[in-house]
């Protein structure tokens, strides 16, 4: 060992601050990649000039080597370390006769993310350099060569800095929003996403090389894509649809991604029970924010999922009103996944396919025979650029995919009935930047529906598959002999009736009778029905020229308990023309019941490390008392792990006021998020905002 260095200084604080990673912490190194930082050590023989050699290394990964980028190693005179992509000078304030040397040290803006040693050699015959320590480097969206640059600081704020956002969920009628705490910046979450990427096959079966690509943001957001869920990995996240969670967690319970992620490490890297589309995504999101590269979360309304691949999706109906199959294909009510900021120099020569690129960690389909999907250019599969990496088919059959439906009749046959090319894709939305607005990116996807352009790169989409062009049947022709609409006559809230009225008209000269099929199924947002309500059928004579009108009642006593694994109420409507064997209609609305009023306020000084209380405020909206209620509220930057309060019994009409303090521990703009559950409502979601000032000069409290 070389004995030259004594005391190190790694300037923690000071760094971490500078390179914008303080919040995570300030007792460790954590730097961002092509930016400098200041290594300051003692030097215990200052009779040898300062332009001898001073020789550093870094290292990252098993079998670290300058081949790979895994190993560098550079110094003084600058320069030093021939054909190094690190740099090093002296410090201008370096004080070299107070026996001491600052370096100024800057890391390549494509150097691998991950965990750094750091060793200098301060004489050409040592064997060994001295450690100086250990550092953890990010991606670097402040860099302009780095890959993941994003140029407005307003998006760099939104996109990696803020903690909390809102994911949309409902249906394209009936958007809602609901509160996440992502918590990129809570204590151990970057080392959870570090042993995330230590754990995942690549790594596994070629750990050198794995260590290397991670100088890429497109292998690694590839990467995380896969490790979010567990279908083929050791990933984070097990998911389940069918409404069992024996074992684990309803995925609506989830109110943020720190819980998910302790949880997983905490389980040995086995996965946590369970999650859906919005959970993987959000905890996805994190992990990217994390490691430094820029992401949104994004939901897409009609969200279409092709699994023949070509961009025609089939949707069956039986002659009396039931989805009698699961057809391959399905419409989910709505679908959850990530934009990643990134540049696609494996795409293009220019810049054609920068900026935000799709990554899917929901498993859906395979690509490349890994569950996981993207990053795919929102820019492709705009312009139906389907035959580029990585899986734009399938997220442009999401987005743009025409449906199909058939009626399928008892003895197995079907008929064609209508193509639809305009109603999968619609009101896709994000977060807006500093605000809880929520924006429409649907341009961003697609061209507007019923336009000869969107027409255009859809046909130009189908031929780039190979699909042969009759498959790819734009508008139903013909005008139908009766037409139809259901229309509600009451919003539709959880915990009262619903009333709705199915409206018939003929465009014929002749009465017509009408065999009328009107079903109610409780459905699961991936459009999939989980159990029937209720089914009325009618024989009824339709006047020419006049309207027919059957009114619908769905009594809650009758739904309340089928909605409980359900996102919505799909009423479904098939009429059979008797006068006219062959003509059959169809037409079909998706409830989404609003939730009974929960909210949440933050009560005192908003100011750190200053005591605040969260009051939450709930009323049983029913006839019936509320059995085995519970309220739990989460914060990241407020509160380190989930408060929760329970009440056996809710009295009908009761109020329920809970106050629970707090200690806010980190500054900037906060969410307070809370839960209720209780035997006869799931997972009930409030929030609000809270922006904690800053305090400087006091001993940080004990968290709690």
């Amino acid at each position: 060992m070389d004995f030259d260095v004594g005391k190190v200084d790694l300037n923690c604080e000071k760094n971490n601050t500078a390179h914008k990673t303080n919040d995570i912490s300030v007792n460790r190194l954590i730097v961002r990649r092509g930016q400098s930082f200041l290594v300051t050590f003692e030097l215990h023989d200052l009779s040898r000039p300062t332009t001898d050699l001073l020789e550093l290394m870094v290292e990252t990964g098993p079998q670290p080597s300058e081949a790979l980028g895994t190993r560098s190693v550079f110094g003084l005179p600058e320069g030093c370390g021939k054909g190094s992509s690190w740099k090093v000078k002296v410090h201008q304030g370096s004080v070299l006769l107070a026996g001491s040397i600052t370096l100024d040290i800057t890391s390549p803006a494509d150097a691998p993310v991950g965990e750094y040693s750091l060793s200098v050699k301060t004489s050409a015959t040592a064997s060994v350099g001295s450690s100086l320590g250990k550092l953890l480097l990010l991606f670097n969206p402040w860099c302009k060569e780095d890959w993941v640059h994003l140029p407005e600081e307003e998006e760099r704020q939104e996109y990696v800095m803020r903690e909390q956002g809102l994911v949309y969920k409902g249906s394209d009628k009936y958007i809602s929003s609901m509160a996440w705490n992502f918590g990129q910046f809570e204590d151990d979450i970057v080392d959870i996403c570090l042993k995330l990427l230590d754990v995942n096959p690549k790594c596994l079966s070629d750990p050198a090389k794995d260590f290397s690509a991670r100088c890429n943001p497109i292998y690694v957001s590839r990467v995380v894509s896969a490790m979010i869920n567990a279908n083929d990995d050791r990933g984070v996240l097990m998911g389940r649809w069918d409404g069992r969670y024996d074992g684990g967690m309803s995925p609506t319970h989830w109110n943020g991604s720190v819980e998910v992620l302790r949880r997983w490490l905490k389980n040995g890297s086995n996965p946590v029970k369970y999650g859906q589309c919005w959970v993987f995504a959000a905890v996805m999101c994190t992990v990217l924010r994390c490691l430094g590269i820029p992401c949104r979360v994004v939901s897409n309304f009609q969200s279409a999922h092709d699994t023949d691949k070509n961009l025609i999706i089939d949707d069956f109906f039986s002659d009396y009103g039931v989805r009698p199959k699961q057809s391959p294909d399905s419409v989910w009510n709505y679908h959850v996944w990530v934009e990643a900021w990134m540049r696609r120099p494996d795409l293009s020569a220019g810049s054609l396919y920068d900026g935000w690129q799709v990554v899917d960690p929901t498993p859906q389909e395979k690509s490349t025979d890994v569950y996981c999907c993207g990053p795919a250019p929102v820019k492709a599969i705009l312009q139906g650029h389907v035959d580029l990496k990585y899986d734009v088919p399938f997220v442009f059959a999401e987005v743009n995919a025409d449906r199909v439906t058939w009626m399928v009749f008892a003895d197995g046959s079907k008929k064609k009935i209508s193509t639809d090319s305009v109603s999968v894709g619609q009101n896709i939305s994000t977060k807006a930047v500093g605000s809880d607005k929520r924006v429409d990116i649907t341009a961003n996807y697609k061209h507007a529906e019923g336009t000869e352009k969107e027409r255009a790169v859809y046909n130009q989409a189908v031929k780039r598959v190979n699909i042969p062009e009759e498959n790819s049947n734009g508008i139903h022709d013909g005008k139908p002999g009766v037409s139809m609409k259901i229309v509600e006559l009451t919003k539709p809230v959880s915990g009262k009736d619903i009333d709705l009225k199915l409206i018939l008209n003929s465009n014929d000269s002749e009465t017509r009778t009408l065999v009328i099929n009107v079903n109610v199924q409780a459905m699961r947002y991936t459009g999939i029905p989980s159990s029937q309500i209720q089914t009325e059928l009618k024989e009824l004579k339709l006047l020419p020229n006049q309207d027919l009108t059957i009114p619908i009642h769905i009594p809650f006593s009758v739904y309340g308990e089928k909605m409980r694994e359900s996102n919505s109420i799909k009423v479904s409507a098939v009429v059979t023309d008797n006068d006219k064997s062959e003509a059959v209609y169809i037409t079909e609305k998706d409830l989404v019941p609003e939730s009974p009023s929960l909210t949440i306020k933050a009560i005192g000084s908003e100011l750190q490390y200053s005591e605040m209380t969260a009051e939450v405020v709930f009323e049983n909206p029913l006839s019936e008392g509320l059995r085995n209620c519970f309220i739990t509220v989460t914060g990241s930057g407020l509160l380190t792990e989930a408060m929760e309060v329970r009440m056996p019994l809710l009295k009908q009409g009761q109020r329920l006021r809970v106050k629970m303090p707090f200690t806010p521990y980190r500054p900037g703009p906060k969410k307070l998020v809370a839960g209720f559950n209780c035997d006869q409502f799931r997972d009930i979601k409030a929030s609000c905002n809270v922006y904690i000032k800053p305090v400087t000069g006091v001993v940080p409290p004990l968290r709690r």
